[in-house]
């Protein structure tokens, strides 16, 4: 049998395809196909078969020949074979079968799949008579390239648009994170009488994950019942994901329940949320009843664990996994690792820098700058620097990694000199160091540092302008505070609620509270976290505006954010200022019952220093012996300096003789105890006291002005 060269190469590439065995009749050559060939059933050899398909010009006008040359078009598109491709489309050329919409088609599916989408377009603009099929083809293949805008001017020019049209264009926006452009085009979809498909309904679901909000959730998930796609286990795990990420648990699991069908991804999907969530017990209840456990299941127990802080649970469980056959993957090593470095585990994450090594983990580079902080926060400095000089130097995260160690361990200098020796900075980097200084009280080198990185054109982001306002806070200069806020306006860096409240805490310390208040009365009523709310009530309260600190106080309690320590501090710094012990107590007493926070020696010593304040020094003295943790020698001090200002000589007694237990170089305490004798008409006992002073060598260091 004589072959043309391009029937050659055809049958070359169709023997070299997957597809075809020895064993085996050819899979994209139809039934039909091989009855009209008259192959007899004994012919199992697929070269005779591929020897007389070449060779079907002389039935090129038979429906075979066609669906000979389309199923080999798709063999081609799904093995990305463009040369053998090209070689088929001569052969559609010299046939004449270009005209043909199928073949049309599937050679521009081809194109557009192997990543030629300039041969594509050239073949669909040459085509006078398009249907919907070559416009999906082509807009899909747009997206695919990342093409977005292409395919969107294309989809609006399409005259007919149907659910798979929409539902392209819809998956290419949620690919390319336009979460809001797909929904505003799904809702074109259903205002146009398009009815959606179970993939449809999953993709707009997964954009809506994105965008938060139960109420959306809940819609979709009517939807989905009234539309009876949830059957589809694809749509049901989409939906219960979404349900989880909004942190609607309750809901989630009834979907759970309810699902005629669960695969590995619905179980995981659930336990993941609880995870996340902290409800660690119904993690571990649902962990156990997942029929085959994969190392995502494993990998999400783990992760529960971890974030609720019981690292010994945690290594239990992966020490389970690993006995079960599975091995950690480096998500899972980073997760490890990390907690190790939280809780300063060293033995722990020595035994996971082993692991690591072993199963080659360590050449990703995030793992390596890991291991890294892990060694740096446990104060192992040395052994961060070994990690780092054997570790590629190509790594930016390696550098930002232990440059953080530096400036954790207050060694700024070597953080600086490593600062200054990098090939390449990024974002984290100028950040770190900056924050660095900012830490360790050095705000000039801050700013001076800040000023370099907007002049080499690395533009800031939200962790680098908090370290800048607290570093103008520190040095109270509001000229460069104002700058620095235009800034953030001018290159629209988004201001989340921590840099607000960096914001407001600046203008309060360089005594604008003024601007303070306007910039809070803007962000009061979107803020969903109390750094805002702190930043304000804290800095009225420094100015002495106890007023209105209660006010807005009393107005955060009654909204839907959670409270915390610093918000207590606020408060109580008001009433002392103020002197209302009533109201100071009312609030005291509500940290632990109405919002279950245990105060701590800061909201003790506010206490003290108010119930001292008003002379009430019984009490005072009575609620530094039922603290739950030893008062400090502030503590004491401040009850001393009460009971100088009121005369009180036996609770001075017992505070300064707990002072000096503390701190029996306490020089100053003994002057105010001296004092308050010397006040009460003991003179015996404050002469007696001064010679003590003297025989035992303590001074009373001098005042200083910091005027100049």
């Amino acid at each position: 049998m004589i072959l043309s060269s391009k029937a050659e190469s055809l049958l070359r590439f169709l023997i070299s395809s997957p597809f075809v065995s020895p064993s085996s009749p050819l899979k994209w050559v139809s039934t039909r196909t091989l009855q009209t060939l008259q192959f007899s059933p004994q012919q199992e050899n697929p070269l005779l078969h591929l020897h007389a398909l070449v060779n079907l010009t002389a039935y090129q006008k038979d429906s075979n020949y066609e669906l000979v040359l389309v199923s080999a078009l798709k063999s081609c598109s799904s093995r990305l074979a463009i040369s053998q491709g090209q070689q088929i489309h001569c052969l559609v050329l010299k046939s004449g079968l270009d005209s043909n919409t199928y073949i049309r088609n599937s050679l521009i599916n081809m194109y557009a799949k192997c990543g030629f989408l300039a041969d594509a377009n050239s073949l669909f603009d040459l085509c006078a008579n398009l249907d919907p099929v070559s416009y999906n083809i082509m807009i899909s293949g747009y997206v695919k390239s990342g093409k977005l805008d292409d395919a969107r001017k294309l989809f609006e020019v399409m005259p007919t648009k149907g659910c798979v049209s929409y539902t392209t264009m819809i998956m290419g926006f949620v690919h390319n994170d336009c979460w809001i452009d797909a929904i505003e085009l799904y809702k074109q979809m259903r205002n146009v009488g398009v009815v959606p498909n179970e993939v449809t309904l999953t993709t707009v679901i997964s954009a809506f994950s994105h965008l938060g909000g139960i109420w959306g959730c809940r819609t979709l998930h009517g939807l989905v019942i009234k539309m009876m796609f949830d059957g589809f286990v694809l749509v049901s795990t989409n939906l219960l994901h979404m349900y989880c990420i909004c942190s609607s648990l309750v809901e989630a699991r009834a979907l759970f329940d309810e699902m005629p069908e669960r695969n590995m991804v619905s179980w995981n999907v659930m336990l993941n949320g609880y995870s996340k969530a902290g409800c660690i017990d119904l993690a571990k209840e649902l962990f156990q009843r997942i029929p085959y456990k994969d190392v995502v299941s494993w990998g999400s127990i783990i992760d529960g664990y971890v974030r609720v802080g019981n690292l010994s649970e945690a290594f239990i469980m992966y020490r389970s996994m690993v006995r079960a056959g599975f091995g950690p993957n480096d998500v899972m090593m980073v997760d490890l690792i990390s907690a190790c470095g939280r809780r300063i585990a060293v033995g722990q994450g020595q035994q996971l820098h082993s692991t690591i090594v072993k199963l080659g983990l360590d050449c990703y580079d995030f793992i390596q700058a890991t291991v890294i902080h892990f060694y740096a926060v446990c104060g192992m400095i040395n052994e961060a620097c070994l990690q780092f000089g054997i570790g590629s130097k190509d790594n930016v995260a390696s550098w930002n990694a232990l440059i953080a160690g530096f400036t954790r361990n207050r060694m700024i200098d070597r953080a600086r000199q490593l600062f200054n020796e990098m090939p390449e900075r990024d974002v984290f980097s100028w950040s770190t160091m900056i924050s660095g200084y900012t830490q360790n009280e050095q705000p000039n080198l801050a700013l001076e540092l800040f000023h370099g990185m907007v002049a080499s054109g690395t533009q800031p982001n939200e962790v680098t302008m908090l370290s800048v306002f607290c570093a103008i806070a520190t040095l109270g200069t509001l000229k460069e505070g104002r700058w620095a806020h235009e800034y953030v306006l001018d290159n629209s860096i988004p201001i989340s609620d921590n840099l607000s409240a960096a914001i407001i805490d600046m203008y309060a310390k360089c005594g604008s509270i003024n601007i303070a208040l306007e910039i809070f009365y803007e962000v009061r009523d979107t803020a969903s976290t109390v750094s805002p709310w702190n930043a304000i009530i804290c800095g009225l309260a420094m100015h002495g505006h106890a007023k209105l600190s209660l006010k807005i106080f009393s107005d955060l309690e009654r909204r839907q954010i959670k409270l915390n320590a610093i918000t207590f501090i606020g408060a109580l710094s008001a009433c002392c200022h103020a002197g209302l012990v009533d109201m100071a107590e009312r609030v005291f007493t509500s940290m632990k019952i109405v919002h279950d926070i245990d105060p701590d020696i800061k909201h003790y010593g506010c206490m003290v220093d108010l119930l001292g304040r008003a002379g009430r020094l019984e009490e005072a003295e009575e609620m530094i012996r039922s603290m739950p943790v030893k008062a400090d020698v502030v503590i004491w001090g401040t009850l001393l300096a009460a009971c100088r200002t009121y005369g009180n000589v036996d609770v001075g007694e017992r505070a300064a003789e707990n002072l000096a237990r503390l701190e029996p170089s306490h020089g100053a305490s003994r002057v105010l105890l001296s004092n308050i004798y010397a006040d009460a008409g003991k003179w015996e006992d404050a002469f007696l006291l001064r010679r003590e002073i003297q025989s035992h060598r303590m001074q009373r260091l001098p005042g200083y002005s910091g005027v100049t």
